[in-house]
């Protein structure tokens, strides 16, 4: 059944222009492609986000980019809304504890209770411990906010550090995409309408490296943004990026590697250990503020960041390497 949800792109509880968009659980791939097997998912169908799939962080640390936002717990941030999840930012200072929980074992014990704050509030939702995959495909049907400073992101984190801190054990980042709709000289169009995928690696901050993989978003007839399908083929030796099934990059361990001695005659590493997923909508930071026009645009909040669903799949054929089943 096709169900619409209202965006109100215009900041108020009544907004003059709207875009509708579908939360209707279509596209992706058949679970007959190439082998894969749905192994988890969520179609954020329910009435309230699924604690048992999803934790919500809550801090004001700024993911180590100087981003201007604090996470919170609040429905008005993250919550369920006529089958899709809603991840809206707020231009409003909230305050909440400084570091984040992954960190607390590296801070010191004042630390752990300092609080800090930021302009505005958002969210952004994790698997750890909950969906934890090593290799696979991963897909994420989403609708991406506008402005200078936007920053969503569908990425992943190694759920156990292996080879140690960020950025040694590794990071995928499935979907960055940052000021979207803003004035950009040096774009395809005349606006901002690039997306990349990414990984992290090397040595520990500031020693990390990283290389990524670009193409352009396609938007509707009128320039605004629609639904698309966001993928990676994650197989051994190899992490492969997807726009509506369309193949836009890989990376291969030519281009990657750790600095960590535990991987030592292991050209896979970082990528060969359990990955979970982070969604997250993030506002300004070293990314967006140094792109397009500069900084944040504070106008035309709150801005959403849509989720139709998630869905993982492994390879039965090939659990150790997934590669039987790679496009």
């Amino acid at each position: 059944m096709m169900r619409r949800l209202a965006l109100a792109i215009a900041a108020g509880l009544v907004s003059s222009s709207m875009v509708w968009a579908d939360c209707d659980g279509s596209a992706g791939i058949s679970e007959s492609d190439n082998g894969w097997r749905l192994v988890w998912s969520d179609e954020f169908e329910d009435e309230q986000i699924d604690t048992d799939r999803w934790t919500r962080e809550v801090d004001c640390w700024g993911g180590g980019n100087e981003e201007r936002q604090c996470y919170t717990a609040s429905e008005t941030n993250a919550r369920l809304d006529e089958g899709c999840l809603v991840i809206e930012a707020h231009l409003e200072e909230t305050t909440g504890p400084a570091w984040p929980a992954r960190l607390m074992d590296e801070v010191t014990p004042e630390q752990r209770v300092e609080t800090t704050s930021q302009p505005f509030s958002s969210a952004r939702l994790n698997t750890s411990g909950k969906g934890d995959w090593r290799y696979g495909r991963i897909e994420v049907r989403a609708l991406l906010p506008e402005g200078q400073g936007t920053w969503p992101a569908i990425w992943m984190l190694p759920t156990d550090d292996v080879y140690g801190g960020w950025a040694l054990s590794g990071e995928i980042d499935i979907l960055e995409a940052v000021n979207l709709g803003a004035e950009c000289e040096d774009c395809d169009g005349a606006v901002e309408n690039r997306m990349f995928g990414t990984l992290h690696f090397g040595g520990a901050w500031p020693q990390n490296r990283y290389e990524n993989r670009r193409t352009t978003l396609p938007t509707g007839p009128d320039g605004e943004q629609v639904f698309h399908v966001f993928a990676i083929e994650w197989t051994e030796g190899r992490v492969e990026w997807f726009l509506d099934g369309e193949s836009y990059g890989y990376l291969t361990p030519e281009n990657w590697n750790t600095d960590s001695p535990l991987a030592e005659g292991n050209p896979n590493a970082p990528f060969d250990q359990r990955f979970h997923l982070i969604l997250n909508l993030a506002i300004g930071g070293h990314l967006a503020e140094s792109h397009t026009a500069g900084g944040v645009d504070y106008e035309g909040y709150p801005r959403q960041f849509l989720i139709d669903w998630v869905r993982v799949y492994d390879c039965p054929e090939d659990t150790e390497t997934a590669r039987s089943c790679a496009s």
